[in-house]
């Protein structure tokens, strides 16, 4: 692939600003000064560097955000910030999206990516990804709310039962468990129809993915390895509980 080729489709701009920055010396591989755009790249492993800032070829790009509270996980908002806001240009202009969305004040883990195909396969319906929240309530659940809410309830206009699964008591009025559907306000709506609210949202597993593993404090990002990314799409065996 020539040189201005691949920045152009890591999001350093459109061809002939690619072609620009190489042009003025801005890119560099091995340590070394390219000024031909048509330097041909061989993309596996490639590593190059921008501004002096070194970067690695990625066809796709699979990235780990701890959300912090505030953030909407929209690029146009009325009212709050944008998680993309916390996303560096690069990133912004290859159009990555948000895999699902939490709410402005829901914390912890969220995944981005400009693969259709891997959004789709974490979105369908079908497909039965279990994500993992923190719940703080307003009022502790007794022992009958929380049968009730492993066993399901009925959400105003959703179909079938939302189960709480892999159901755990933290500590007083705090909670966890794992959601399968993901319709929208969840978690919210499922407290709130046994008759307590919630207080803290957090979310931090999706699959396999558990946020402690990646290291990134609220508000930071990083991309995730194969295995990592791949291990957020194993599906629930079943949606009883354990």
């Amino acid at each position: 692939m020539q040189l201005d080729k691949l920045l152009q489709s890591q999001g350093f701009g459109t061809r002939k600003q690619c072609q620009i920055l190489i042009h003025r010396g801005h890119v560099s591989i091995n340590n070394d000064v390219v000024h031909d755009h048509k330097f041909r790249c061989n993309t596996p492993n490639f590593q190059f560097s921008v501004h002096g800032e070194k970067f690695s070829y990625r066809e796709k790009v699979y990235i780990a955000l701890n959300k912090p509270q505030g953030y909407e996980c929209s690029h146009r908002t009325q009212h709050h910030h944008s998680v993309f806001e916390l996303l560096p240009d690069h990133l912004i202009e290859r159009n990555v999206q948000s895999i699902g969305r939490l709410d402005q004040d829901t914390t912890g883990l969220l995944l981005l990516t400009d693969d259709g195909q891997y959004l789709h396969q974490l979105t369908h319906p079908k497909k039965h990804v279990l994500k993992y929240y923190q719940i703080h309530t307003t009022e502790a659940l007794s022992t009958d709310v929380i049968k009730q809410l492993q066993n399901g309830v009925e959400l105003r206009n959703e179909q079938g039962l939302f189960q709480a699964l892999n159901f755990e008591k933290i500590g007083e009025r705090h909670y966890r468990f794992a959601i399968s559907q993901g319709v929208y306000h969840q978690v919210k709506r499922m407290i709130v129809a046994v008759g307590n609210h919630v207080d803290a949202l957090h979310r931090d597993q999706i699959a396999e993915l558990k946020l402690e593993q990646l290291s990134i404090q609220s508000g930071e990002w990083c991309y995730l390895s194969e295995s990592e990314y791949q291990s957020a799409t194993v599906r629930a065996i079943s949606e009883n509980n354990t």
